[in-house]
Formats: C-alpha cells, structure tokens, sequence
C-alpha cells in the first residue's frame, strides 16, 4: 500500500474519532440522567483508546500503545464505579 495514502487514512481515521469524541463530551454535558452520562463516559475512554492507537501506528510507538491498555484499564474501572454508584443509590443526607 502507497504510504501516503496510508497516513492520509490514519489522518482522516483521527478526525472522525475526534468528531465522535466532541460528541460523546456533549452527551456527557447534556445527558437527560447518570445511566446516560455513564455510556457517554465509556465511550469517551473507547475513543480515547482509539486515538492513542491510531497515534501509535502513527508513529510506530510502543509506549502508546501502553497508554492505550493504561487508558483502557482506567476507563473500565471508571465504569464499573459509577455503574455500582448506580447499583446502590445516591447516599441519603
């Protein structure tokens, strides 16, 4: 494959995901409840995960891809917290 043609898909590839990124922090802000915002939060480290991989192959980086798994990890956990939030009820005051 051309290697121009190559970056130019990486390149168009990483304007789409920030696009979908934009969208997702909007759905985030304007979530009508928590489940909603919840998604949008995990989509937001998905596409995170996303980004850093697309850099990686980018630049042929394996310290990238490592913050991928870093930033995977971390946006799972951060799921799973606010999907038990969810589970148990807000604390009574």
């Amino acid at each position: 494959m051309n290697e121009a043609l190559f970056d130019w898909w990486l390149n168009g590839l990483m304007i789409l995901l920030a696009l979908s990124l934009l969208i997702c922090f909007v759905r985030l802000y304007l979530g009508p409840d928590l489940p909603n915002r919840t998604v949008a939060f995990d989509l937001i480290a998905v596409h995170a995960v996303g980004i850093f991989a697309l850099f990686a192959v980018q630049y042929s980086s394996t310290v990238l891809l490592e913050g991928a798994i870093v930033t995977a990890v971390l946006g799972f956990l951060g799921t799973v917290m606010l999907a038990r939030f969810l589970e148990r009820g807000r604390p009574s005051q």
